[in-house]
């Protein structure tokens, strides 16, 4: 159940707005045995409630009466504290973020030679592709040679072209080879949404040759992220395997650049 202690009262305080509210203007003395604050306690507890702006004191009488805010007024006030709080851990947290990445992206890690990893499932190989695309410094390499969810229409081919972007972006250099059976078989929207959203950027790129087939990316020349198909349900990924090895990659690069070179630019 909701409680004002979640907007930050202290209980006390939550009591004595509470019972301030039945009560109507009253003396510190009258509220504190109305709602069980020890009235060691409770000058303390007013005192806080007004600089919260949740209770207005009459000064001019003696002994001293308060009155509680209006209800509406006074969770608003207490709404706007808890989200400028949140405001600034959220800059906090902002700065902290900015000064780590400078710290950590200064160590070179070394490149695992012949470490892999594999996601299965539609999210999960969704998650481990977005990871590696985020993580691409000079370039991607796009290869599709089947229907894919990766030039899909829906949430995941959006995903996966807002990340692209992010890519280019941080001037990394795109490049899609596609085959010209999976280009007749992509709704036009799509064609439309690359067009609208990469196309014209001068490091993006897209070709098609027949002479390919399956689905991966390789990322930097030093790792490839190889797709595999849902057997059940073709358009579906069924897992993503993520393959770090300079000569592994070097190998399917190598066939990647031939297959490139002899490819025919695709204008949407």
């Amino acid at each position: 159940m909701a409680n004002l202690r979640d907007l930050g009262l202290s209980e006390y305080e939550a009591r004595a707005y509470r019972a301030l509210l039945n009560t109507g203007p009253t003396t510190a003395k009258d509220l504190s045995r109305v709602s069980d604050v020890p009235m060691g306690r409770i000058y303390d507890v007013l005192n806080s409630l007004e600089t919260h702006n949740l209770v207005r004191s009459q000064s001019a009488s003696r002994p001293k009466k308060y009155v509680a805010v209006e209800p509406s007024t006074a969770l608003d006030r207490l709404l706007d504290d808890k989200l400028d709080e949140l405001n600034a851990k959220a800059n906090q947290y902002e700065e902290i973020v900015d000064e780590l990445s400078t710290e950590l992206d200064a160590v070179e890690p070394p490149i695992e030679e012949g470490f892999w990893t594999a996601a299965v499932g539609a999210d999960d190989s969704l998650e481990l592709l977005i990871e590696r695309l985020d993580a691409a410094e000079r370039r991607i390499d796009m290869v599709a040679g089947r229907v894919s969810p990766t030039f899909d229409i829906g949430n995941i081919g959006d995903t996966v072209t807002e990340h692209l972007e992010r890519a280019l972006d941080r001037g990394v250099d795109v490049s899609v080879l596609m085959s010209p059976e999976l280009v007749s078989t992509l709704p036009e929207s799509v064609g439309q949404r690359y067009a609208s959203t990469l196309s014209d950027h001068p490091q993006f790129s897209v070709r098609t040759t027949p002479e390919i087939d399956g689905t991966f990316n390789l990322i930097d020349d030093i790792e490839v992220c190889i797709e595999v198909a849902n057997p059940l349900s073709p358009g579906e990924a069924f897992a993503m395997i993520d393959l770090k090895d300079p000569e592994f990659a070097a190998n399917v690069n190598s066939q990647f650049s031939s297959r490139w070179e002899t490819a025919e630019p695709l204008h949407f």
